[in-house]
């Protein structure tokens, strides 16, 4: 390092561009996890014994609103807007996890 040469002021396109990529690796990250989590939480469900369907209920909820509440994390970290229609995949885990769960 000199101290007589400062590094020059960064490109506010080349920030921007960077900032763009680091919401998509997050969201990313952050999609991959709720669907591990969600996943599993289905899976100790089925855990759960068969008398205990509350527990079994509460589980597969559970994972619907972590699953829920993932979207919305991805949609506020990418600021647009939380209402929209990838909500609506909430409902798979709920349907899933009672078919496994309950139904199978």
């Amino acid at each position: 390092m000199d101290p007589s040469a400062p590094r020059k002021a960064a490109d506010p396109k080349d920030l921007e561009r960077l900032h763009t990529v680091q919401r998509r690796v997050v969201s990313a990250l952050i999609i991959t996890t709720l669907i591990h989590l969600t996943v599993g939480l289905i899976l100790a469900a089925d855990a759960v014994s068969d008398d205990r369907l509350d527990a079994q209920l509460a589980l597969i909820l559970l994972g619907a609103a972590f699953h829920v509440l993932g979207i919305a994390a991805v949609r506020a970290i990418n600021r647009t807007s939380l209402m929209t229609w990838w909500m609506l995949t909430g409902l798979i885990p709920v349907a899933a996890g009672v078919w496994w769960v309950i139904l199978r």
